[in-house]
């Protein structure tokens, strides 16, 4: 480039580029965002004099670092750097772009476009041996960064993307290899596109607005990020934010958020692996459904405080889940059905104050409960199951209170376990069941065939001392006892000696056979109870 062709403007770059030297050519009180029209000769820097500076059209000044920094101009034509090796760090600075820079495939030093206005960035597959400074700007076209290397911080803090209905951020495949800032008032509209990304420090969402209704506001499946994720304190995201398949080194915090995708799926989850916690809690808003299936979580997956609705629909998801440790204490009844089924959680925190009106629970397995409740407390959330009746949650219900030293609790839990499986059987099965019921409370309430046994006893031992049976051999005269007598008949096995040699007639006959069918039924009722309770099941 002939120095010659140079306006002042250009000039004063060409000359401060040997040593580094800042350039600003911002009038006092006039703001970096002008117009084009109101951008006078003496602001204007064409984009090729950058590019010549920035691919070596200057030698550096001894003992200086070279680079371009520039205020206030405003970047006429396009500044090109298509696979381009650039040795010198970039920092522009409240500057208007007249075309969206294009960065792609190229080996850059840190870039710094600090509070400036571009139609857009194009920055695919582009390496940056530094920092990516974009705080504060405007793209109007949207960021593409897919297949991106940035080795320092990628710092998008307060970048405006209004792109409705398009890629707001493009960033399949990115590698930042320290923390990504995207807070302070960052916002997107369209579609922030992290699928595949690896991040080496924290990614950060904090005050974040992400909005694509009914799309995917935030999609970053298979995400990998070596610290920890924050979306919170005053994160919105409006549209589908989608942690498919993620992984996160540290803990992911959503306290605060609000994510609305009414009707359909709002936070998708599925098989998220966080190595310490996840926090959805502290006024966590979810409209649409929350979905945590197949997730392992190394600690603690919180909804205390939350507030989640999807009417009529599942509202959470955490079928499959692993986790230590599950707080499920909103701040108001679940709007929606909670799916648990087939979770495996250490300890499972609830309130029931703040239980959904359905619950789909088959699978769920748990070690302990708190508050573990009255089983009649308990009967009540597992009666819950949209699904009906399900023998595996009261057998596992049943087992923690026997874990918890309180077996008659889980004796209770196992009564009503029967009782409500009764009503899914055939006619037949279904009295017999009344009759065990009736009898000995299905094995669970022993004492209950005692008192029967008694009262038959009782009876038999009147009504054969009012009327003594004949003998059956006239040549003997046996001592009659009706209370052994009526004993001898309700003893399905075994003699005492007295039912083969009386004989009761007429009525008394009908007596003594309903005694020895109902020590038949009995007998084998008990002996079923008593095999249950010796097997503690």
């Amino acid at each position: 480039m002939d120095p010659s062709d140079l306006t002042p403007a250009e000039r004063r770059l060409w000359d401060a580029f040997p040593s580094g030297e800042p350039v600003d050519l911002s009038p006092t009180g006039m703001e970096p965002t002008e117009q084009a029209g109101q951008w006078g000769p003496h602001r204007r820097v064409r984009a090729q004099v950058i590019v010549a500076l920035l691919t070596g059209a200057r030698e550096p000044e001894p003992g200086k670092v070279p680079a371009v920094r520039l205020s206030g101009g405003y970047i006429t034509d396009l500044l090109d750097l298509g696979h381009a090796e650039v040795t010198v760090p970039i920092a522009l600075t409240g500057c208007v772009f007249q075309e969206p820079p294009r960065l792609y495939w190229a080996q850059m030093q840190s870039v710094h476009f600090i509070q400036c206005r571009l139609p857009g960035l194009i920055a695919s597959g582009t390496r940056v041996d530094g920092h990516l400074w974009l705080e504060g700007s405007v793209l109007d076209g949207g960021l593409w960064l897919d297949g991106a290397h940035v080795s320092g911080i990628l710092n998008l803090s307060g970048v405006q993307l209004p792109v409705p209905g398009g890629d707001a951020l493009l960033g399949d495949r990115l590698q930042v290899e320290a923390n990504v800032y995207c807070d302070r008032g960052f916002k997107a509209e369209g579609e922030v596109r992290l699928p595949g990304a690896r991040i080496g420090g924290q990614l950060i969402f904090r005050d974040a607005t992400l909005r694509n209704p009914g799309r995917p506001a935030l999609y970053a499946s298979r995400l990998d990020v070596a610290a920890n994720v924050f979306c919170d304190e005053g994160f919105v995201a409006e549209g589908e934010v989608r942690l498919r398949g993620a992984r996160v080194g540290g803990y992911l915090s959503l306290v605060g958020a609000r994510i609305s995708n009414a009707g359909k799926r709002a936070l998708n989850a599925d098989d998220l692996n966080v190595d310490t916690d996840v926090y959805c809690s502290d006024d966590f808003t979810c409209v649409g459904e929350a979905t945590f299936a197949g997730a392992k979580i190394g600690g603690q997956l919180s909804f205390k405080g939350a507030r989640l609705a999807n009417p009529d629909k599942t509202a959470l998801s955490v079928q499959r889940l692993t986790a230590e440790e599950l707080l499920l204490r909103p701040a108001v009844p679940v709007d929606g059905v909670v799916d648990l089924s087939y979770a495996r959680i250490g300890v499972l925190r609830d309130d029931p104050l703040t239980w959904p009106h359905a619950f789909q629970l088959d699978g769920l397995a748990y070690e302990t409960l708190d508050p573990p409740l009255a089983a009649k407390t308990r009967l009540n959330w597992i009666r819950r199951d949209r699904d009906g009746y399900q023998p595996q949650p009261y057998e596992r219900l049943a087992a923690t209170y026997r874990t918890l030293g309180l077996d008659a609790e889980g004796r209770s839990v196992q009564l009503a376990k029967q009782r409500d499986r009764r009503s899914t059987l055939a006619v037949p099965h279904r009295l017999l069941g009344y009759l065990q019921d009736i009898l000995v409370g299905y094995g669970y309430r022993p004492f209950r065939a005692l008192a029967w046994l008694a009262a038959l006893l009782a009876a038999g031992t009147v009504i054969f001392s009012l009327e003594k049976p004949d003998i059956l051999d006239d040549g003997h005269s046996p001592h009659f006892n009706a209370f052994f007598y009526t004993l001898d008949l309700l003893l399905p096995l075994g003699s005492l000696g007295q039912e083969g040699v009386f004989a009761p007639e007429g009525v008394y006959q009908w007596v003594a056979n309903v005694l020895v069918a109902a020590g038949l039924v009995l007998g084998l009722t008990v002996a079923a109870g008593a095999t249950r309770a010796l097997s503690r099941d």
